[in-house]
């Protein structure tokens, strides 16, 4: 059985990523394998067969009673149900450096459930998976999509997903997110909430109607997984015939007779035990960030993805070239009214003409104000380079653990937190600005990581 918290998995270990990765490089086109396989399962043209290999541009389908659970180079799963048809179009995974990235799936009909694997989390803004009407993009997550040739419906397992329709810019040949104006996002942690496409339709409905969600379409099996992970360990499903009687064992152990008592000798007196003081390790900041490519003649990262995979931090946020976590134990006590403004401490940030180059790029007349009572922020901030300028806006929800992510009324996609626990006295944040005509004619594109303190 899956463990019932497998949903979002822990980011591995550097040294496993890699091996996965080199794996994927020797395999040439290898995305993933089958760890199950029940009922009628085609996987390019053939029947599945447990421990096969599944290949870049291989097609996978499910007959009426056929289930399928791919497990993925990077350690994440594609799990069909029946009646489904998916396409591996892109899986390539480098660990060593994420920007090369490429994953790119294709549910064509029926109900599919993916879980994010270590490449996919180390390079969101890489992965893309398509229905027939909709894109789909990722924030570290475990989602389940239901899709035919008119309607597709997404629910949120854990993390976030954001969604838009095929017109404009974002088209089903394209890679990564759809993020601007008319994308929808949607977390976990709203039961019954969808995200709802129809052909043609731009933007997506947001509604509360469990009777329609994926699960409800058609059911999972009952070891497939229903939670996220709670320690550094993953499970693995549990095939059938592999379970054990706990209670025929119990009964053998308890049908071996006790052993004859052996006389214990008296022992003399132990000295007390002197405790020694151990000096306290220091925690890390509450909150890391990093760059894991070169941009605009800076020098990327260079231990970025090793840092950010330490177990003491959360799942975290990605946007373009940058990557943000807070500590687990970091605690958040918002008040429940008034504002608070805070002032630009530092920050970094690049700019690029479309078509053009990234040029190194300064942060300038940066404001934050935060209204606690409607749980709401308000940012700008003015992002120059030598060759020009672009103001970036981001307005938004403020959740309850601190964490912010910016609203459908900004020019920027923002993710970021409020620091300093109940004091709040501060707050971090990476960005990246929204492609469009109409907030930036110019074809401007700003990125980066911005500090505030109050």
């Amino acid at each position: 059985m899956f463990n019932q918290s497998i949903a979002t998995f822990r980011y591995l270990p550097l040294a496993l990523a890699l091996s996965f990765a080199a794996a994927g490089q020797a395999g040439a086109a290898e995305a993933g394998r089958i760890v199950f396989v029940t009922g009628e399962v085609q996987v390019a043209s053939k029947a599945a067969v447990l421990d096969s290999a599944v290949q870049e541009g291989d097609e996978l389908s499910t007959g009426a009673q056929g289930y399928v659970y791919m497990k993925t180079v990077d350690g994440g799963f594609l799990i069909l149900r029946p009646n489904s048809r998916a396409r591996i179009i892109a899986y390539k995974i480098d660990a060593g450096n994420p920007a090369n990235t490429r994953v790119k799936l294709e549910l064509l009909s029926g109900v599919a459930r993916s879980i994010s694997g270590q490449g996919v989390k180390m390079s969101r803004q890489n992965y893309r998976f398509n229905t027939p009407v909709a894109a789909i993009g990722v924030r570290g997550t475990d989602f389940i999509v239901s899709t035919d040739q008119l309607t597709t419906r997404v629910a949120v397992v854990s993390g976030g997903v954001v969604v838009s329709g095929f017109a404009g810019a974002c088209g089903p040949e394209g890679g990564g997110p759809c993020e601007g104006r008319s994308s929808r996002e949607l977390f976990a942690g709203q039961p019954g909430m969808l995200l709802q496409v129809e052909k043609g339709q731009l933007v997506p409905k947001l509604l509360n109607n469990p009777g329609n969600s994926p699960d409800q379409a058609v059911p999972p099996r009952s070891d497939e997984p229903s939670g996220r992970v709670a320690g550094a360990t993953t499970t693995v499903p549990a095939l059938p015939g592999n379970t054990v009687n706990l209670d025929a064992k119990k009964d053998a152990i308890n049908q071996i007779s006790k052993p004859t008592p052996v006389p214990v000798p008296t022992l003399p007196p132990v000295p007390p035990v002197v405790l020694v003081p151990v000096p306290e390790v220091p925690k890390g900041p509450e909150v890391i960030w990093g760059r894991y490519e070169r941009i605009a003649g800076t020098v990327s990262d260079p231990e970025v993805v090793a840092k950010m995979n330490n177990p003491a931090y959360d799942d975290g946020f990605f946007l373009g070239s940058y990557t943000m976590k807070r500590r687990l134990d970091a605690k958040m006590v918002l008040p429940s009214e008034g504002q608070a403004s805070f002032a630009l401490a530092e920050g970094t940030a690049s700019l690029t003409r479309k078509g053009g180059d990234a040029q190194a790029a300064t942060i300038k007349e940066g404001s934050l104000n935060v209204n606690f009572g409607a749980q709401r922020f308000e940012t700008s901030m003015l992002v120059r380079s030598h060759e020009g300028e672009l103001r970036v806006r981001a307005v938004g929800l403020v959740e309850s653990t601190g964490k912010l992510a910016h609203g459908t009324d900004s020019n920027t996609a923002l993710s970021g937190y409020l620091t300093g626990g109940d004091k709040i006295n501060g707050a971090e944040f990476i960005f990246k600005s929204i492609n469009g005509e109409i907030w930036n004619p110019q074809g401007w594109t700003a990125q980066g990581y911005a500090r505030f303190t109050r």
